[in-house]
């Protein structure tokens, strides 16, 4: 089966939720060489412009412009034209944005399939003309994709309501198992010591809240002995971001930047507390992590954090700075104090074989 995928910046070690789904999931399909799979990627999020091939994903590198607007869209057309030509079995589109061309994957006689990651009109960052766009694009991919899959069942019962599109298939993000590290030199680099933290990460965009989370925390007991450190950035900086870093710097805030590997490891391994204050998210791969380390947990009450079923008291009503205050101060947090969670459906290996059945279906 010839599998092409649009609408991930690019894989691997690439910021981003979508990104990090691809990264994980495509891989895992390659089962006794029975599948070629492309990943269509945006030139400029690729540093290494020479690879070709990543764990045995082919990748191709297509042209994008350097605007947070127009970016998704112009790359989203170029690359249909491109796969229209390659003829593949099946198309998966990631992500309302790019969605916009389904209808146009469709006239030229492609199979799509669509993976709803949230309704990202609903992000802070967006001005009214992108919002425009990526609701088109939210109605091309539920009207005109052959299949269209949903990784929450907010999701699943938005586009129910609102297009009346009822046979969508819900399979989630996913995480892998926790690798938990043994060394702490990059904590050390950090001017942290393990066990005294409290830990988030995300993009610096309003919707994560990370503003009124450092206001919060800076008022709390807890500053007194544990830091807090955020792990990521802003793709394209920002007046809020820049407003982030300052107001990060006032409140002896760690700023980590974007990483991965060996390093978001440490942090994750070794944080006291995690906490994702997010107004919006689809099913936040960083709430799955955290809960694959088994870290105590607070998470702001919208739905997407809800969904995945932690106790009831480690959620705190989102944007509410003196909910926040109270539930950290009311934490009696132990050292290495791990917990269990319930984690068997966000396994890769299972949401692999599900995505697969669904293009099988198509063929």
């Amino acid at each position: 089966m010839k599998i092409m995928v649009l609408g991930t910046r690019g894989i691997p070690d690439i910021p981003g939720g979508v990104e990090t789904h691809c990264e994980h999931l495509y891989p895992r399909m390659l089962k006794n060489g029975e599948n070629s799979i492309t990943v269509i990627c945006r030139s400029n999020y690729v540093e290494d412009k020479s690879r070709k091939e990543y764990k045995g994903i082919n990748l191709k590198n297509i042209y994008s412009p350097k605007s947070k607007s127009f970016e998704a869209i112009v790359h989203s057309f170029l690359s249909v034209i491109y796969i229209a030509f390659k003829r593949p079995d099946v198309v998966h589109i990631h992500a309302i944005g790019p969605n916009l061309v389904t209808g146009l994957a469709r006239l030229f006689n492609l199979k799509v399939v669509m993976t709803h990651h949230g309704p990202d009109y609903k992000r802070m960052k967006w001005n009214g003309l992108a919002k425009f766009f990526l609701k088109t694009g939210e109605w091309m991919g539920v009207k005109f994709g052959n299949h269209v899959i949903v990784i929450s069942q907010e999701i699943k019962q938005h586009i129910a309501d609102t297009y009346n599109r009822t046979d969508s298939i819900l399979i989630p993000n996913g995480v892998d198992k926790p690798t938990v590290s043994t060394n702490t030199d990059y904590l050390e680099t950090l001017g942290i010591t393990k066990d005294q933290y409290i830990f988030t990460l995300g993009r610096f965009v309003p919707e994560k809240g990370f503003d009124y989370l450092i206001r919060a925390y800076a008022q709390t007991n807890l500053s007194k002995k544990y830091r807090l450190v955020i792990a990521g950035d802003a793709d394209h900086e920002s007046e809020y971001s820049l407003e982030l870093k300052a107001l990060a710097k006032k409140n002896n805030v760690v700023l980590t930047g974007f990483i991965k590997g060996e390093k978001l490891q440490q942090l994750f391994s070794y944080a006291a507390l995690f906490v994702l204050p997010s107004f919006y998210e689809g099913l936040p791969i960083a709430l799955l992590e955290a809960m694959s380390y088994g870290l105590p947990i607070l998470a702001s009450n919208i739905p997407a954090n809800t969904q995945v079923n932690l106790p009831q008291d480690c959620y705190f009503k989102v944007g509410n700075e003196a909910m926040l205050i109270y539930y950290m101060d009311s934490l009696k947090l132990r050292e290495q104090e791990r917990f269990e969670y319930q984690m068997k459906q966000y396994d890769w290996d299972l949401i692999a074989d599900q995505t697969l059945d669904v293009y099988k279906s198509l063929i």
